[in-house]
């Protein structure tokens, strides 16, 4: 496995033979030092092995921090946002946010960037460049992150579990918003009425109230809704679709409450 510092210490290209003497005899890899081969080879002796997936890794350091994915711990705090991360490093360049520090800036757009990774990310927008290409299915991406993530569509890995209910993911972001299940957070205010809601979309469901919005659009008859929920349930009305089916009498309905009303009504003894 390649990590942070394999990609710092460790080359692939032979023209380095001489400033990376040192060979690893298991995946060809050259080192600089002795010192820093001996690290690169716990990869491969499983030294540190990661007991939920099987991941190994250079140093216990490395371990501990890749142990968080799977616990969900997040030790290091920002003071002024509250927001926490697996890293310290993480947490320095979040803290640019506030510093409004963007020291590298795009020569293409002039868009500036807290971090020189983002600024080289951010380069393939204009350049379309994808060097990261699945073996499997040939799909490239600009990152390399996404690509990771993308493998796992083919491996079906869900590395993070919910230590609740024991509900795993393939991604970090989709368990963060599962959590909130459990823990009840609503972090997303309306600024109108002050009501709270765990999920930006329901936030945003929620504001066409005030606004009056109405995006979802019948085309059969031109009526407009503020959830699709709703347009699904009046498109109904055209298609005649009776989903709601009486387990007692077989009667059909099109909608949910008028199931209720029925079984309340003529079931209810």
């Amino acid at each position: 496995m390649k990590t942070e510092a394999d990609s710092n210490d460790i080359t692939e290209h032979p023209h380095d033979d001489i400033s990376r003497p040192y060979l690893c005899t298991v995946c060809d890899k050259r080192c600089r030092t002795k010192e820093v081969l001996n690290k690169h080879m716990n990869i491969h002796t499983g030294k540190y092995k990661c007991t939920e997936c099987g991941k190994c890794w250079q140093s216990n350091a490395e371990l501990t921090v890749h142990t968080r994915i799977h616990s969900g711990e997040k030790p290091f705090e920002c003071s002024v946002c509250s927001k926490r991360f697996t890293r310290a490093g993480h947490l320095v360049v979040h803290s640019r946010i506030h510093k409004q520090e963007k020291l590298f800036k795009c020569y293409v757009c002039e868009k500036a960037f807290s971090q020189l990774v983002n600024l080289n990310s951010h380069i393939r927008v204009h350049t379309g460049l994808k060097p990261h290409r699945c073996h499997l299915c040939d799909k490239a991406f600009a990152k390399s992150g996404h690509l990771n993530r993308h493998m796992r569509v083919h491996t079906g890995e869900r590395p993070y579990k919910c230590h609740t209910c024991d509900k795993t993911f393939s991604d970090s972001a989709p368990l963060n918003k599962h959590m909130r299940i459990h823990t009840g957070e609503k972090s997303y205010k309306c600024h109108t009425c002050d009501k709270a809601f765990s999920y930006s979309s329901a936030l945003n469901s929620h504001m066409r109230i005030h606004t009056g919005e109405k995006p979802y659009k019948c085309h059969a008859c031109d009526m407009a809704f503020s959830q699709s929920g709703a347009l699904n349930r009046h498109m109904r009305v055209h298609t005649r679709e009776k989903p709601h089916k009486c387990l007692q009498c077989n009667k059909c309905f099109a909608q949910s409450r008028n199931l209720q009303k029925h079984t309340h009504s003529v079931h209810n003894n």
